[in-house]
């Protein structure tokens, strides 16, 4: 099998990021058949599971940095990906080969039985994760849910500590209409026994965190109760960013507890010197270039946020916004109607759960009829106009989705 000949194999499956899953699609049965085919190298790994609305993403980043800097080979497993579907695959830092993909790709082409029910896309990319961190030798593997946490197909591992961070509204489609159903499905990775680390800092759903920690008979840690040390400085944009590594903070604890020896100095040199590219990912100063994926209310909250504080002084706001059909978009929108003055309103290459951009014209309009905005067919086009457009002085941002961003991020590193 060629590099070419996996990836037609791989991406063959269906694939949920590109059509939004039903709730019956999401079940482990698959999952579970497939990785017992191929040896079950999830249950002979060290594991972190994480999930959240917000955050889940950069705590990832922000404890595999921790444990790279205490000495150990650390396996990083997260989705979507921005430019390369090896990069959902690390190790150290280090994106999985063209050739190791392909030699896995062919052992996992080979566990998957014609007439059984088919492993989605996300569930083989999960498959593959658990087999190079295991064919690796991986100390620990720092493994983010891709969607909710109680049907994920991540879900079938048993880690040493469990973390979920701050919910919000998205995916309510499958996780339900109420902060209290969201935090349900998040809160289905908790495993009986197994520490379990919250950021969840709503009453309702924090409630529910607690209900299902009592219930699992799991001790649980709320970092609301255990704020981040202030002399720790974090190599990541934004007062929000504090809150996910505390939750890094905490699992670690966890792990010391789980007899992992981790030094102090990794926790320091770890956060400072954590990358996760494009979350609030600052690509140029003049002028001011953002690249970030904030695809919720909440994320968008805290872009605005962090953006009026880091750069308080700028000349003319412009962002270029593509999102998906199934998220908040009109609510996005308005969050982010409050802050910048100029919208360019894209699309992201041809993927169908793109909202076109006429549409968002529409919605932003009803929003703020005087809102200065331009619809662009393509993204490479949006970026090109607000670029030409932008004095030194003025800050420039391209949101709304991960898809976006992998699109332009090249363009913007050139």
């Amino acid at each position: 099998m060629t590099y070419v000949q996996a990836l037609s194999f791989w991406h063959g499956r269906i694939n949920f990021e590109v059509r939004a899953a039903k709730p019956g699609d999401l079940k482990l049965e698959r999952m579970q058949a497939l990785l017992h085919r191929l040896g079950n190298p999830h249950r002979q790994l060290r594991l972190v599971h994480i999930t959240g609305t917000k955050g889940k993403g950069s705590t990832a980043a922000m404890l595999a940095s921790i444990l790279r800097c205490a000495g150990l080979r650390v396996g990083l497993f997260t989705s979507p990906h921005l430019s390369h579907v090896e990069e959902r695959i690390q190790i150290d830092g280090v994106s999985i080969s063209r050739d190791e993909l392909t030699a896995l790709l062919e052992e996992v082409a080979a566990a998957v039985r014609p007439g059984d029910s088919q492993p989605t896309f996300f569930e083989i990319g999960t498959a593959l994760g658990f087999l190079h961190f295991h064919r690796k030798q991986c100390d620990v593997a720092v493994i983010e849910v891709g969607l909710g946490g109680r049907f994920d197909s991540t879900n079938v591992c048993t880690p040493l500590v469990s973390i979920i961070t701050n919910v919000g509204f998205d995916h309510m489609a499958q996780l339900g209409n109420t902060l209290e159903a969201i935090a349900y499905e998040k809160a289905g990775i908790i495993k009986s026994g197994v520490p379990v680390v919250s950021g969840v800092w709503q009453n309702g759903p924090r409630e529910v965190v607690r209900g299902i920690a009592k219930e699992m008979h799991t001790p649980l840690w709320e970092t609301k109760n255990e704020p981040l040390d202030a002399a720790l400085s974090i190599g990541l944009l934004g007062a929000h960013q504090r809150e996910n590594a505390a939750c890094a903070v905490a699992a670690v604890e966890r792990l010391r507890e789980a007899g992992i020896a981790i030094p102090e100095s990794a926790i320091r040199d770890g956060l400072a010197s954590v990358r996760w590219p494009a979350r609030i990912e600052l690509m140029s100063r003049e002028p001011i270039v953002i690249l970030d994926t904030a695809h919720n209310v909440p994320s968008a909250e805290a872009l605005v946020r962090t953006l009026a504080e880091s750069f308080p002084e700028v000349g003319r706001k412009s962002v270029v916004f593509a999102v998906s059909s199934d998220k908040q978009y009109p609510e996005i929108l308005r969050v982010l109607a409050g802050y910048f003055d100029e919208f360019h309103l894209t699309k992201y290459g041809n993927n169908p759960r793109s909202v076109p951009p006429e549409k968002l014209a529409e919605v932003l309009a009803a929003i703020d009829t005087k809102k200065s905005q331009r619809v662009h067919t393509s993204s490479a086009a949006a970026w090109k106009a607000a670029r030409s457009g932008a004095k030194p002085s003025d800050l420039l941002c391209i949101t709304g989705s991960v898809f976006l961003a992998g699109e332009l991020r090249a363009a913007m590193i050139e």
